[in-house]
């Protein structure tokens, strides 16, 4: 039931220009709207295999965030939560979709969750996946390579592929194939690519989380809340403290699942976002 497709059937075909930059997106099914909101270091082909169950009920809709996966990559951009919520919003707009079912993993659901509470959007509900939601956020790799940027960014090909190799690896409970491996690695290859990885974790920054972590209770939808047993990045007692800010919260922890829950676990994204848009 949950085959990966190949890389080349997992390249958002459409483009959306977002302020002069490119923003790929891709559309399935029919139904009730649900929007997949991504996280780092990843892009949407974490939903290549959660998306096409879902376009079997749904009409389905999925993007690289700015500076992420096929969207633009260029020196001086930003790429940081406080920009990447703007870039939602207008894709909305964009669409013309309101009240979408919206399922978020990490930074895509601190990112639903910013233009939810900044910029006013209401969605039917929210899935939201191991969400860097709370301050303060980022593991010791990411600390250091934030304060490094320069550095990081002139590693040797084949070293900035090992730290990535390892530090992607840290996400999942399972080994992931090596052609699993390679559609986390592809977007961050090449001279580009590795520019692009480290800046944007050089922009990552807690005011993003300041912003919005004290207003939980202002959330205006029902939320469904998954977290990976094992997350190691963001572990289960940060999934608990922030079900207890939201209301009309349920929280579910999915056993043997990393913080990758959508590659470890894809069948309980699917029953989670099915049954929250069936209420």
């Amino acid at each position: 039931m949950f085959e990966t497709p190949d890389r080349e059937t997992w390249n958002p075909p459409e483009v959306f220009e977002f302020r002069g930059q490119e923003v790929r997106y891709g559309v399935v099914g029919e139904g009730t709207p649900v929007v997949l909101l991504h996280g780092t270091p990843f892009s949407s082909v974490v939903w290549r295999r959660i998306a096409p169950q879902l376009a079997r009920h749904h009409r389905v809709y999925y993007f690289d965030l700015l500076g992420y996966g096929r969207s633009e990559k260029k020196a001086g951009q930003d790429v940081s939560l406080g920009v990447q919520n703007r870039v939602f919003a207008e894709l909305l707009d964009h669409w013309g979709i309101d009240s979408p079912h919206v399922v978020g993993h990490d930074f895509g659901g601190t990112t639903a969750l910013r233009t939810h509470l900044l910029d006013g959007r209401d969605y039917r509900s929210m899935t939201l996946i191991d969400p860097v939601a709370l301050s303060p956020h980022g593991s010791e790799f990411v600390r250091t390579a934030r304060r490094h940027e320069a550095a990081f960014g002139e590693l040797p090909a084949y070293v900035h592929e090992a730290v990535l190799r390892a530090y992607i690896g840290g996400a999942v409970c399972r080994s992931l194939s090596e052609r699993e491996m390679r559609y986390y690695l592809e977007p961050w290859s090449g001279e580009r690519g590795q520019a692009a990885f480290y800046r944007q974790i050089a922009q990552m920054h807690d005011r993003h989380t300041d912003e919005i972590q004290d207003r939980y209770d202002e959330v205006r939808c029902p939320v469904t809340l998954l977290w990976g047993e094992r997350d190691a990045w963001v572990p289960l007692e940060r999934g608990r403290a922030l079900a207890e800010r939201m209301p009309h919260t349920e929280f579910g922890v999915v056993p043997e699942a990393g913080h990758l829950v959508p590659d470890d676990a894809p069948e309980a994204v699917v029953a989670a976002v099915l049954d929250s848009s069936r209420r």
